[in-house]
């Protein structure tokens, strides 16, 4: 996996990280809420064998610029197509997960000219349930509550215990991830975009963000769906229920995995998505093939 690099985007900066040869096929790589590019670093190298690999940090994430402003699925998406035109990307297999997934489905809805592919990793958007922290979190008031609990010191702490488990060979990848979301919320300007992310897709009630009754429009495109049964953030079902409104697509469930295939099994995700590169054949969605589909014309 690469160094991080920044591409200015809309007066703001985007960070991101590559893999591979940008001549080959290219493979976008979008993270969930309260992460970044750095959660793909055990399966990005694996993934560069024959593909460009390119995964950035969203606005608000990571070491992106955290501005205020929109931090809908649709601002995501738009600022994803516009970075992938900035660094020369034209057409790309899309894989998002959690949030990302969401970002994922959001870009192919608005731009199915640049996706060629489509894969959804434990993704939200796809049903009304999610973990109930999340729901508590989208009340108002929680600004007040998170500064209380994520303090710094408390991330400053958990970060020498993080660095005493790796030097020893400890490392329990899915208490790692979460740990590393946990920790980048003690910084302010991180958790005003957490929260403004997290209530554009979620409410009290739960995941208040679907893209179901669209899914028909994704038929054509091929798509793979990666879920693991442990998950206790977004329940295994919505995967399972998705794959049955897709036509055509590919469900993977991992069994004793959580919320983060890529982080907790990264060989078998990453074999499992290049498996699916390989015998796939790249979409192209034109103007008149997406208004057949909107009219429900035949386009066999």
């Amino acid at each position: 996996m690469g160094s991080t690099e920044f591409r200015t985007i809309h007066g703001h900066q985007v960070a991101y990280r590559t893999a591979g040869n940008p001549d080959d096929p290219v493979v976008v790589l979008i993270h969930g809420m309260a992460g970044s590019s750095r959660t793909w670093r055990d399966c990005m190298d694996t993934l560069a064998d024959g593909h460009y690999v390119v995964a950035p940090d969203l606005l608000g994430h990571g070491r992106s610029d955290k501005p205020a402003g929109d931090y809908s699925l649709g601002n995501h998406a738009s600022l994803v197509r516009d970075f992938l035109i900035n660094v020369g990307v034209e057409r790309a297999t899309i894989v998002g997960q959690s949030l990302g997934g969401g970002v994922a489905m959001q870009f192919a809805y608005q731009y199915p000219e640049v996706c060629e592919r489509l894969t959804l990793v434990n993704s939200g958007g796809l049903g009304r349930d999610v973990n109930l922290l999340l729901r508590l979190l989208s009340l108002p008031g929680a600004e007040l509550v998170l500064p209380i609990a994520v303090p710094g010191f408390v991330r400053d702490r958990g970060n020498e215990v993080s660095r005493w488990m790796h030097r020893n060979g400890i490392r329990p990848p899915r208490v790692a991830e979460m740990w590393q979301a946990y920790a980048s919320l003690a910084e302010p300007a991180t958790r005003t975009a957490f929260l403004r992310t997290l209530r554009s897709v979620v409410d009290p009630g739960g995941q208040s963000v679907s893209a179901r009754d669209r899914l028909y429009l994704a038929a054509a495109v091929p798509t793979l769906i990666v879920w693991g049964d442990a998950d206790p953030i977004i329940p295994v079902h919505h995967g399972t229920e998705a794959h049955e409104a897709m036509p055509g697509s590919r469900l993977e469930v991992f069994e004793g995995v959580g919320h983060f295939p890529h982080v907790e099994v990264p060989d078998l995700f990453a074999a499992t998505l290049l498996d699916f590169l390989r015998t796939t054949e790249p979409a192209f969605i034109d103007a008149d093939h997406r208004r057949r589909l909107l009219v429900g014309d035949d386009v066999a």
